[in-house]
């Protein structure tokens, strides 16, 4: 058979060798793979979470994270995978996250957060948040704190080939097996924020800004039909600003309630849902 022939016919039955032989990938930050992962990074990104306080002890506490869809327009490769249709994106309407906290000498503050990998939908993350902050009294009761933060883990989900899509004739995923991609958010931001007290101390609301570097990688992993393994790499590399604002109401006893809005301007806004309580006398 010609070589003409051979490539002919790799085409006409799909043969996914040539797709996988192209190697990683590197979308600009204008592609659609890269604004979908800045979406992503919004409600991942670990923010504060309460208002700013001078004299915090041990807590622990839950959050619920609302994660913004993405349209179908925005989940369709542009750059590593032209042609293919939208990823499968919308997995959850939200993320738990439980969280820690707990004062250090100098009138530091660390907070931590462990998602454990217990798979939902298809989805398991083993994701883990840490933020480092100095907060401030200031006139009027203001406080204000400055807070470094980092994101990190993984997230697994079939994002490339979902059962939908296996089933699918017109599709590169058809005939092969669910994918179980990875996605490693890989976030670091900086952040100040403003408080003040409302209600005789019960309610702080808050507001602020930062910045947060964006360094995710995303891998697939899929076998298709013919047995043939995808393992490409995408990266992206994105600066953002942030702007965020809430408050905390201190409700009977040791426990708060905290409502956070949490927004890149050029991606998404999230909402975030916080109970804590304290920890201890």
């Amino acid at each position: 058979m010609t070589r003409p022939a051979v490539v002919l016919l790799a085409l006409v039955l799909g043969w996914p060798t040539l797709a996988i032989a192209q190697g990683d990938c590197f979308p600009g930050p204008e592609s659609n793979e890269a604004k979908t992962m800045a979406i992503f990074a919004v409600p991942l990104a670990f923010s504060r979470g309460n208002a700013p306080d001078r004299f915090s002890g041990f807590n622990a506490g839950l959050e619920l994270a609302y994660l913004p869809k993405v349209s179908d327009a925005l989940a369709t490769p542009t750059i590593c995978r032209p042609g293919k249709g939208p990823e499968h994106t919308d997995l959850l309407f939200a993320i738990p996250r439980p969280r820690f906290g707990m004062p250090l000498p100098l009138g530091l503050t660390l907070q931590a957060s462990w998602v454990p990998p217990v798979r939902v939908n298809g989805v398991k993350a083993n994701l883990f948040g840490i933020s480092l902050e100095k907060a401030f009294g200031g006139l009027g009761g203001l406080v204000a704190a400055v807070r470094a933060h980092a994101t990190f883990g993984s997230i697994h989900a079939p994002i490339v080939c979902d059962d939908q899509a296996l089933q699918d004739v017109t599709s590169e995923c058809f005939g092969g097996t669910r994918s179980d991609d990875r996605l490693s958010p890989n976030i670091m931001g900086l952040d100040l924020a403003i408080g003040g007290s409302l209600a005789g101390g019960r309610l702080r609301p808050y507001g602020g800004a930062g910045y947060n570097r964006l360094q995710p990688r995303f891998q697939v992993n899929f076998t298709n039909r013919f047995g043939e393994t995808d393992r490409r790499r995408v990266t992206v590399n994105l600066d953002r600003l942030v702007v965020f604002g809430g408050a905390t109401w201190q409700l009977a006893g040791r426990l708060g309630l905290t409502g956070e809005l949490y927004a890149a301007p050029t991606d998404a806004i999230t909402g975030r849902l916080i109970v804590r309580t304290a920890v201890g006398p």
